[in-house]
């Protein structure tokens, strides 16, 4: 007989978990020790789990004769090289060759490393991890790296490091700390780094460095230190680099570098100090740098050319002062500079003019860069003169309306760059023209005159730039030609006087003589006789004439006739 619905009482699986569920609600257990017992065991069951996967994986990797390859990694055997950039990775992988010798693991999703994430690869020579979440470094997480030579961390959020975080890493050369959000750099926290050669802090929030922070590093030869919080330069903590070659503490907010800022380094060869908020050199700032080769002092706010500071740099060969506040780069601004090369003065607002000599001591200079510097406009005749050796010349975005053709030797440049400045394609710019001409330069585009404006000048004609009948360069050789012409007559002139003077003076003297001779005589004859008496003989004469003339039958004129 069928049963009636509902009078079955055996409850089904949906009646048993709502009674369970009912149990639970109506009657809670209290944890005892059984229940805390079964919480440690799942814990030991992770664990065991993590290490059976490793050992799946090796025993995969062995019976198929090759180690694991995550998705979007590129696996390489032959060079032992992992990248697995982009592959939206959380960990980092552990089933991967153990021989591998560099890992990429840049722009992952990567948030810790693991403790024992890095010891089944020892031979490991380069680690990247940039570009990750990682938040701090586990102490001993490199411990089995004896032969990691870098290590690239930057463009983490890296907030704290101690002592032990780098311990084991006995022959790293390179670390890379950039852009992460470190504060403070206590004493020895790279003491166990006794090989390393380059360090790069820069672009953190470090506003401390302790005296120690940088002991032991007796190796190091490139420090930056720049885009930090760092109020004065913290010379207690460089002085024991006495190898550093290389410091970059710019995009920090100093006022003033003191006397002996850099003390102890003497193998300094290059200084980086832009945009370091300076608005002040002392004279002794730069004492002890005898090896420097190049100094970068642009950004800041420097009012003058700091000439007596600089002077002590005698090896200096490049030199950056662009965007300061000086308006003129005065005659021998740049005294005891001898061996200077490259000069770059770019974007300095207010500088208008460059005078008569600013080069002066400045033989060597082969390159020189004044770019978009907006108000200048005024280079003063010899502001370029006795630069034998200017090869380089940027002329750039400034406020030139001409240039003059003695300004420099301008067919000796190998690279000209005369663009973006306001010029006025008159006349006298026709010189440039030409020597634009075989150039693949720039273009110099006029400004000025109006039916001028927007063309190139280069490749203009002397028509085309209004000096068809006024060249000057052939008013200048008609002028030339004339003066010697003159000066030619007037030579020959003096020749021919020298030579001929004697007869020239006698002929004179005999002119002069004869004059006077005859004039005594008139004089003379004149005096002998008085006017009555002159008139006596006369008529005498006269009466004699006539009677000369009767006897010869010639009738004699009346003197009414006459």
């Amino acid at each position: 007989m069928a049963r009636p619905r509902g009078t079955d009482r055996t409850p089904g699986p949906a009646s048993s978990r709502a009674q369970s569920c009912c149990l639970r609600r109506c009657h809670p257990q209290r944890p005892d020790s059984a229940s805390t017992t079964y919480r440690i065991s799942r814990r030991e069951v992770g664990v065991f789990r993590f290490l059976a996967v490793v050992l799946l994986f090796g025993a995969v990797a062995v019976s198929q004769g090759r180690e694991f390859c995550p998705n979007g990694c590129t696996c390489d055997d032959d060079t032992l090289v992992v990248s697995c950039v982009g592959a939206n990775l959380d960990v980092i992988p552990i089933a991967l060759n153990p021989s591998i010798q560099r890992i990429v693991l840049k722009e992952n999703r990567i948030k810790n490393v693991d403790a024992a994430a890095f010891q089944f690869y020892g031979d490991l020579r380069n680690v990247d991890l940039s570009s990750n979440h990682l938040l701090t470094i586990p102490n001993g997480s490199f411990e089995a790296q004896k032969q990691l030579v870098e290590l690239h961390l930057k463009h983490n959020k890296i907030s704290a490091l101690s002592e032990r975080t780098f311990q084991g890493l006995k022959s790293l050369t390179v670390l890379i700390l950039r852009d992460n959000y470190l504060e403070t750099l206590q004493d020895g926290l790279f003491g166990s780094l006794t090989k390393l050669e380059e360090l790069d802090l820069g672009q953190n929030r470090i506003s401390k460095i302790e005296a120690g922070a940088f002991r032991k590093l007796a190796a190091l030869r490139v420090l930056y230190l720049d885009d930090n919080q760092l109020r004065a330069v913290p010379s207690p903590a460089l002085a024991p680099l006495t190898a550093l070659a290389e410091l970059h503490i710019g995009w920090n907010a100093f006022s003033t570098l003191p006397d002996d800022a850099f003390k102890g380094l003497e193998r300094l060869a290059v200084l980086d100090a832009m945009g370091a908020g300076l608005n002040n050199v002392s004279d002794g700032a730069f004492r002890g740098l005898g090896a420097l080769r190049t100094l970068k002092l642009g950004g800041n706010k420097l009012r003058e050319v700091p000439t007596r500071q600089l002077a002590v740099l005698s090896r200096l060969e490049e030199l950056t002062l662009g965007q300061n506040a000086f308006p003129v780069l005065r005659s021998g601004a740049f005294q005891g500079l001898s061996n200077l090369k490259k000069l770059d003065v770019s974007g300095a607002k207010l500088l208008t003019t460059v005078e008569r000599g600013a080069f002066s001591d400045n033989a060597n200079l082969e390159t020189l860069v004044l770019n978009s510097n907006k108000r200048l406009s005024v280079l003063e005749d010899g502001a370029l003169a006795g630069l034998p050796n200017l090869r380089h010349l940027m002329l750039r975005d400034n406020a030139f309306t001409t240039f003059s053709e003695s300004l420099v030797a301008w067919g000796e440049l190998r690279r000209l760059d005369l663009s973006e400045n306001p010029v006025a394609c008159d006349c006298g710019l026709l010189w440039l023209a030409e020597v634009l001409a075989p150039r693949n330069a720039s273009p110099v585009v006029c400004a000025q005159p109006a039916e001028s404006r927007g063309r190139a000048l280069r490749g203009m004609s002397a028509d085309e730039l209004g000096c068809a009948f006024s060249d000057p360069r052939k008013q200048a050789l008609l002028a030339t030609l004339c003066a010697t012409g003159l000066a030619l007559l007037t030579g020959l002139a003096l020749v021919l006087y020298y030579r001929c003077r004697r007869r020239v003076r006698d002929a004179l003297k005999d002119y002069k003589w004869k004059n006077r001779a005859i004039s005594r005589k008139e004089h003379e004859y004149q005096k002998t006789f008085s006017d009555e008496e002159y008139i006596v003989r006369a008529a005498h004469a006269q009466h004699q004439h006539q009677q000369a003339q009767v006897a010869a039958g010639i009738k004699p004129i009346p003197v009414t006739e006459l």
